[in-house]
């Protein structure tokens, strides 16, 4: 079904539980996943002091963080994901790096904004499916430890992920298993 999944990132609890869904189905469909962290630069503004650079710095730092977190979070279900800091407009990043990697889908999470925001811009998500042209799943399901691993153990089952060495891609570290994986990986998110 999917062969490759890009799980766009940002940190928040929506992000969190749009990364763990996207990794749920990449388990299920054998997929390989590519997580994306995108500093949004379309609302920057430049001073002449330098200022600009300082915030710039920072905004790279926190960014970073979070994609080093999504990153330990896969590599704790046992995924070796490639993974990328993004710079630009989210959905336009998005878009490029979809079409880059050959992703034939797209996980993200979404937040609820208010009144004047949706009428002030379009979202992140709206840009990416008018442009796309792959499927764009907007990850919202909770799952729980308990049924992350047994949507691990069926994986396995039917001759999935960990259970074979010999994938031509490997997706993920025969190392972990899904008991080690389920214990590692943070509380749900409510």
């Amino acid at each position: 079904m999917y062969r490759k999944i890009l799980l766009a990132y940002d940190g928040s609890a929506e992000g969190r539980r749009a990364l763990r869904e996207g990794a749920a189905l990449a388990l299920r469909c054998d997929a390989e996943v590519f997580l994306l962290a995108v500093i949004d630069n379309s609302v920057s503004v430049g001073t002449a002091d330098g200022a600009y650079a300082q915030v710039i710095g920072e905004e790279q730092l926190a960014y970073q963080a979070v994609l080093d977190e999504g990153v330990q979070r896969l590599r704790a279900l046992g995924f070796s994901p490639e993974f990328r800091l993004g710079w630009g407009r989210p959905g336009e990043v998005i878009v490029s790096v979809a079409q880059e990697i050959g992703a034939d889908l797209v996980v993200a999470g979404h937040r609820k904004k208010g009144v004047l925001a949706q009428w002030w811009s379009e979202s992140v998500g709206i840009y990416v499916i008018k442009h796309i042209g792959i499927s764009v799943l907007i990850g919202q399901t909770e799952y729980n430890d308990e049924q992350f691993a047994r949507i691990g153990s069926v994986s396995e089952g039917r001759g999935g992920l960990a259970a074979s060495s010999t994938l031509p891609r490997a997706r993920r570290s025969p190392a972990v298993s899904n008991a080690t994986a389920a214990s590692t990986i943070a509380p749900p998110i409510s």
